[in-house]
């Protein structure tokens, strides 16, 4: 049996049934014993994590005496708002998936560097499912967008290169979730990997480098993947094709 976080443990032993039911009935081999995987549960106990801090945040909003805490998440709004209307057309309307996105792989970035808990974006499980995301996403955006007149992106600037173009462009997008996944999962697992290293064979002074080093690309890795989103969002809601 594989070691597992005392979070996973506390899930396997108080919702293994569910997790054993639902599994079950899609088929997907595991466990019986411990249906529930670390990266899971680390994956759900930031997704508790953001709906605590909004909510606490949302009772704290002030329009005369603003808080530190919404100081900074204004700051926040005010660069994903900017970054979004520089990169996508009415990119507005957009920040909040954008934001979300940040935050989401942010925190569970920096989760890794608590001890008793993993980074689940180290697990290529997590990555994939928010590349997926993103790819189902912006070609939804794109077709509600330019209606199917969304398709002509594929087909190239004139017809007789259609045949040429268009395999071109299927491979491409079908890359993204492939080089998005790879990104962050690679970054993440070799950072991680770094990090314990160094903090098994040194003391204090060589691991708060490397936490450190590690902690900024935690932050690097996020507004990359955040930026690509924006990049693949903007190009399929574009008219200009």
């Amino acid at each position: 049996m594989e070691s597992e976080l005392w979070i996973t443990a506390l899930f396997n032993r108080a919702l293994a049934a569910p997790a054993d039911a639902l599994l079950d009935a899609l088929q997907i081999k595991h466990d019986a014993a411990q249906p529930w995987a670390d990266w899971l549960t680390c994956e759900i106990l930031v997704v508790l994590f953001i709906v605590v801090l909004f909510s606490f945040l949302r009772t704290r909003l002030s329009v005369d005496k603003p808080g530190k805490l919404q100081h900074i998440f204004e700051i926040f709004h005010e660069f994903v708002h900017a970054s979004a209307e520089e990169m996508v057309e009415h990119g507005g309307k957009y920040v909040p998936m954008f934001g979300t996105i940040f935050l989401f792989i942010f925190f569970m970035n920096l989760l890794g560097l608590i001890p008793g808990f993993i980074a689940p974006t180290m697990y290529a499980a997590v990555p994939m499912g928010m590349a997926c995301s993103i790819f189902i996403f912006y070609h939804f955006a794109g077709i509600k967008a330019n209606g199917f007149g969304y398709i002509k992106q594929f087909l190239g600037p004139v017809w007789w290169l259609m045949p040429l173009i268009l395999p071109i462009e299927v491979i491409s997008h079908f890359a993204r979730p492939l080089s998005l996944t790879l990104r962050l999962f690679a970054n993440m697992f070799a950072g991680e990997q770094v990090t314990a290293a160094f903090i098994g064979l040194t003391k204090i002074v060589i691991p708060v480098i490397f936490i450190g080093l590690h902690a900024f690309a935690c932050i690097l890795q996020a507004y990359i993947f955040m930026v690509l989103a924006m990049v693949y969002i903007g190009g399929a809601v574009s008219h200009e094709h």
